[in-house]
């Protein structure tokens, strides 16, 4: 910025800012998030938003005041950023058409719904001690009511049902689990929680195990789930939306510096990459 008798004033300020790549992209993200909220809002309801909100409440407990706080939200400025990720999500899905081919590919990884237990502990060795017990013949549903850190599963014996599409079971517990025939106990499974990064140990004992057979057929709902999330997570694939959605919309730029900020959507090149 040129310093103008020693203050810097509010254009130098602007010109200089509107240059920084953060702002660039936080500018793009702003034009996306309203073109976006403009043509797909109105498929988002607030009981969506809430419970959307809720649930990062609960994932993040006592400290979610405190996180917000740090990211810079109120809870309704938050709650607006739920609503435009919603938004842009139901964009998305609306230009989503699944193929056989991508049916197939789901189905590679797709695991039907086992039955199983869980205990899960804080530290390797708690974990050592529960598998030495567990093959020693103890009763696992006494050890998962003694040891597990598990709130929602200890009280139950650590009973728990999941599929490869299950979310609330960490992929590496997901993984070991399939491979147990019944009645096997696992050994100790390390994972990382996505949300605290802090490492977890589970063991896993296997209640009722099942094999997928070869009918695709029986699991479609399943599968077109599996190949749904897989394209919205897709970059190329969310490029080509943003891009298709905001030549739709046909968004000008007047502000010169800014004229690039959506190119990398609308840039005719289908192998667009983020600048």
């Amino acid at each position: 910025a040129t310093m103008k008798g020693g203050t810097i004033t509010v254009s130098d300020f602007y010109d200089e800012a509107k240059l920084e790549s953060s702002n660039q992209s936080l500018v793009q993200r702003m034009i996306i998030y309203k073109v976006f909220n403009n043509k797909y809002g109105d498929k988002v309801t607030d009981k969506q938003v809430d419970a959307e909100y809720d649930k990062q409440a609960k994932s993040l407990g006592d400290t979610f005041e405190s996180q917000l706080e740090a990211a810079g939200y109120t809870k309704d400025t938050y709650k607006e950023y739920i609503r435009n990720n919603l938004a842009f999500e139901a964009g998305l899905k609306a230009h989503v058409d699944i193929t056989d081919d991508d049916l197939k590919t789901a189905w590679k990884s797709f695991h039907p719904e086992v039955e199983a237990q869980i205990i899960k502990l804080s530290s390797e060795d708690e974990a050592k001690d529960v598998k030495k017990s567990a093959d020693d013949g103890d009763d696992f549903s006494k050890l998962a009511k003694d040891k597990s850190t598990d709130t929602t599963t200890k009280e139950d014996g650590g009973k728990v049902k999941f599929d490869s599409t299950t979310t609330t079971v960490p992929a590496e517990v997901k993984e070991a689990a399939f491979k147990l025939k019944d009645g096997q106990v696992s050994d100790v499974i390390t994972s990382t929680n996505a949300s605290t990064y802090t490492t977890e140990y589970y063991v896993v004992k296997m209640v009722k195990n099942q094999n997928k057979g070869n009918d695709m057929d029986k699991y479609k709902k399943e599968l077109k789930e599996i190949a749904t999330d897989t394209k919205l997570s897709d970059s190329t694939f969310q490029n080509k939306v943003i891009g298709e959605v905001l030549k739709d919309a046909n968004v000008k730029i007047k502000d010169k510096d800014f004229e690039n900020v959506l190119s990398t959507f609308t840039s005719d090149s289908s192998t667009a990459s983020s600048k």
